[in-house]
């Protein structure tokens, strides 16, 4: 009985790993065990990066909330602190995006949350 190879689905596999290579310099982009290396290894990057993401948004919030509530006179600890204690539901991105975008809304906040503290 003659062997069977599967060729077809072989060379499919490899173009689709190869042409997701495109781009790369050298080796990196032609040479199937070399490519596959890469690929692989871009695939733990995509997958981190996803994770690192969030916390370099969560970062990006607070660096602009802090900004802003220093103009009211306060610090970014203080006015969250203040925040929760007085019971508003609005997580960071919100908050932020207040404080960029309507700044009259996000004093208005800030003016709730010391009267109330």
């Amino acid at each position: 009985m003659p062997r069977a190879k599967n060729a077809v689905a072989s060379r499919a596999r490899r173009k689709k790993v190869l042409s997701q290579t495109r781009g790369n310099f050298g080796a990196r982009k032609n040479v199937w065990t070399v490519a596959k290396n890469t690929y692989e290894k871009g695939l733990t990057y995509a997958y981190r990066g996803r994770k690192k993401k969030k916390s370099e948004f969560r970062a990006l919030w607070i660096q602009r909330i802090n900004a802003a509530v220093r103009m009211e006179g306060l610090s970014y600890s203080k006015f969250m602190g203040l925040v929760h204690k007085a019971e508003v539901n609005m997580n960071r991105k919100v908050l932020a995006d207040l404080a960029m975008n309507q700044p009259e809304a996000f004093k208005a906040i800030v003016a709730k949350v010391k009267e109330l503290a």
